[in-house]
């Protein structure tokens, strides 16, 4: 009788460390290693260790709707620096390790 009592008790123990909640999403810099495509960190561009080529870069690049994507050179903070043209305007154009592209008007 006393096993079956100390077994109760560690399963009722057990299934309150289920019940914790899940930590809840943020909007700061420390967000998933790659975006998904519809989102993108408020905080980009985000330095970091990056591990996409210069031709994986370009490709993201272009796929955002930029052509003519020349000069890209990965800095020491991991982030791809290039120009290119949308909507017939020149754009410095960056890519983080997450997947997020922005643009500075040129």
């Amino acid at each position: 009788m006393r096993r079956i009592a100390l077994a109760l008790g560690a399963l009722s123990i057990a299934s309150l460390a289920y019940a914790q909640e899940a930590p809840k999403p943020t909007t700061e810099s420390e967000t998933p290693a790659v975006t998904t495509p519809d989102s993108t960190n408020p905080a980009a561009p985000v330095a970091g260790e990056n591990s996409f080529t210069e031709a994986q870069a370009q490709e993201r690049i272009e796929a955002k709707g930029y052509t003519a994507v020349t000069g890209l050179v990965k800095g020491e903070d991991g982030i791809w620096t290039g120009t290119g043209t949308k909507d017939g305007k020149s754009f410095e154009v960056k890519l983080d390790y997450q997947g997020n592209i922005t643009e500075t008007a040129k």
